[in-house]
Parts: structure tokens; C-alpha cells; sequence
């Protein structure tokens, strides 16, 4: 009487979907500077023996409803013109730098490290990157990679020196402007994009007023890669207008521009970096994989029950006379595989009256 199972046609019933879905993830310079101040420590910020990186966190990092945000850390090549005058971690330094090329640029045809490039034309030549910070954001932010065209860095450039303070009042936006159809493929761990710095503030604050290639950001990576100059004088290599004030650090006022880096351990750079960050926020993309089934229910199908209060005195319940229509109420889907061993079921958000006058397609989507 009544029909348990029906066969799905894999040509016409089952579908397989790809969808893409962002969420948008605002890192206020708040959050990154140290919100949570206990003494004279940020305690959201944490800081390892090895001082080869430092980490973020949303709260208090030793407690449990802590998330990692990202990691800053340093890194100086041999080939940077400043990589001579690094007295404080070279060796780590240059480690962390090489590293993060072996990983995110790979190797040429020698079995060199490739260095980073500004342009991303890797084979082409052009100018190096050999000096700069990274950030690796967590892959809880990232999750399956940075949407491209979408990530953008607000950050001042200024000394606290030369504006009692206000480091934020020159700042430059770093952004993948040409990321949504303009990124490169030729990284080991993906696709990848340039980074260009526009003034945000002050027209006169870089020295050429279109966008200026300062980095690179590694989309499915999660890693941001930004070159030093972003802290130098034109006169000295770097993309600010000359005379604009670089001066980073507060404890010593003859290091311009990124200069800080040299006698500074990898903690103390950080820090002056992140207490400049005044906007960063990108959207990330998950890639939802999707099978929908259409369960197709004819007129002359599941218009009985087979529980056993569907029957009363071998009379149907539903029926008042002999010539009314049966009915049954479909509420749930099974899905079953070739054995009749039950997969998944899905529940309708209410019963759907079925008759023989009446048919229904019910759309069961299994995301994963």
C-alpha cells in the first residue's frame, strides 16, 4: 500500500554545487594595539622566549575564550642594504626572511631561494623586496582563503617624536587593488597579489601620487608580505616624500624610516609596527561544496502511511467516507544508500498535506 523507497535518477535528481561564501573581518587598531592593558602590558599580545614572532589575540591570550588573530614578525634579507647594519637578531632575522621566501616564492631553476618580488613577475627580474614585515593571519580569520580585491592596511607613518604622539596623523592605505582579476599563480602555496600604498590622509605624504607596489598578500596563505619602504624618505629608497618625519621609535631618534628594525629585537619592531596599524580588514571565503537531491513525490505516490495509527478497525483514520480522498503528511526525508542503511534525513520546517490530487518536489541540500 504504501511505498517506502524510491530510487534517485543520479542524471536528473542529484546535483553537485560549488558555492562561495565571505564574511567580512574588521581588525580595528584598537584590538591590535593592546586593548587589554594590565600594568604596563597588553596582555591580549604575546610574546615567545624565542622572540622570532609575536602573536595577537582578541582577549587576554591565557584565557580560554581567546582566539588567535595573527602573527607580526620581521624579516631582513642579505641582500637588504640594511641587512649590514642589524645588530640586534640578524641571525633570526635573516632566518625568518628566508624562510618565509622558501615557503611563499620557492625555488629557481639552481635551487636558490627566490626573493621576493615587487611587481610578482617573478622571472622577469625587476626590484627585490628584501626587507620587511609579515603578518600571517590565523586560519579561523582566513578560512579557506582572503577574498581578492578586499583586503586593505590603514597605517601611520609618522614619529612619535615630530607629532607628540600622533603617529596616525600620516598614513598610507595598503590595498590588492588589482586582486579580483589581476593576481598571480606562480607561489607554491597559491595565488598571490600585489600590495599598493595610496595616501589616506595627506595627498603630499608618498611621493608619487598613484598607487606605489609596497608588498605582497598570499591568498590562500593568509600571509601579508610589506616591504620597509613604507617607512622611508624617497631620498633613502623608501616611497614617503622627502622630509616627511620616519622616525619610529621613541627610544632612539636617529633611526629613521625602517632603520628601527637594526637595533630593535624582533618584539620591540612589532610593537612599533602594530601601534601604527589604524585599520585592517578584509573578507574571507569559505567554500561550501553542496549535493542537492530532488525527492520528487508523484500524485499516486505517499498518499499512505504505514504507522499503525493510520489505521483504525482496518478503516482509515483520515477518511469519514469511503469516497474521500486518502491523505498522509510528509515530515521527513531519508536518504539511503544502496544496502537501505540510512545516510541522512532531513526534517521540513512543517508538514506538507499529501493527497492524490497533489504532487511535490522537496529540495534536500547536504553541504560539507
Amino acid at each position: 500500500m504504501a511505498n517506502f523507497y524510491k530510487n534517485l535518477n543520479p542524471n536528473g535528481d542529484i546535483v553537485n554545487t560549488r558555492t562561495l561564501l565571505h564574511e567580512a573581518i574588521p581588525l580595528t587598531g584598537t584590538i591590535v594595539s593592546g586593548t587589554y592593558i594590565e600594568g604596563n602590558n597588553a596582555v591580549n599580545i604575546k610574546n615567545y622566549t624565542h622572540g622570532m614572532f609575536q602573536s595577537v589575540y582578541d582577549y587576554p591570550f591565557l584565557s580560554s575564550s581567546a582566539n588567535h588573530i595573527f602573527d607580526i614578525t620581521i624579516g631582513v634579507g642579505t641582500n637588504s642594504g640594511i641587512y649590514s647594519n642589524v645588530t640586534s637578531q640578524q641571525s633570526k632575522k635573516k632566518n625568518i626572511y628566508n624562510q618565509m621566501a622558501q615557503v611563499l616564492m620557492g625555488y629557481d631553476a639552481t635551487g636558490s631561494v627566490l626573493r621576493f618580488d615587487e611587481d610578482g613577475d617573478i622571472l622577469a627580474g625587476g626590484n627585490k623586496i628584501d626587507d620587511g614585515f609579515f603578518l600571517n593571519f590565523s586560519r579561523l580569520l582566513v578560512k579557506d582563503e582572503i577574498k581578492k580585491g578586499s583586503f586593505e592596511l590603514e597605517i601611520g607613518v609618522v614619529s612619535a617624536f615630530d607629532y607628540g604622539g600622533g603617529v596616525m596623523n600620516e598614513r598610507v592605505k595598503i590595498t590588492d587593488t588589482s586582486g579580483s582579476d589581476g593576481y598571480l599563480v606562480n607561489s607554491p602555496v597559491g595565488e598571490y597579489g600585489v600590495l599598493f600604498a595610496t595616501a589616506s590622509v595627506h595627498e603630499n605624504t608618498l611621493a608619487q601620487n598613484h598607487p606605489v607596489p609596497v608588498g605582497l598578500l598570499f591568498y590562500q596563505a593568509g600571509v601579508a608580505f610589506i616591504s620597509g619602504s613604507i617607512f622611508m624618505d624617497s631620498a633613502d629608497g623608501g616611497i614617503l616624500h622627502t622630509g616627511t618625519k620616519t622616525t619610529l621609535l621613541s627610544a632612539n631618534a636617529g633611526e629613521t624610516g625602517f632603520l628601527f628594525v637594526t637595533g630593535s629585537e624582533i618584539s620591540a619592531s612589532a610593537d612599533a609596527i602594530r601601534h601604527r596599524i589604524y585599520n585592517l580588514q578584509f573578507n574571507n571565503t569559505v567554500e561550501l561544496n553542496s549535493t542537492v537531491y530532488f525527492c520528487r513525490v508523484n500524485h499516486n505516490e505517499y498518499n499512505y502511511s504505514a504507522n499503525p495509527t493510520y489505521l483504525s478497525a482496518s478503516k482509515l483514520r483520515v477518511k469519514t467516507k469511503t469516497t474521500d480522498l486518502p491523505v498522509s503528511y510528509i515530515t521527513t526525508v531519508g536518504l539511503y544508500n544502496d544496502n537501505n542503511e540510512l545516510m541522512a534525513v532531513s526534517k521540513l520546517s512543517e508538514p506538507l498535506k499529501k493527497t492524490p490530487d497533489n504532487e511535490f518536489t522537496i529540495r534536500v541540500r547536504l553541504d560539507y
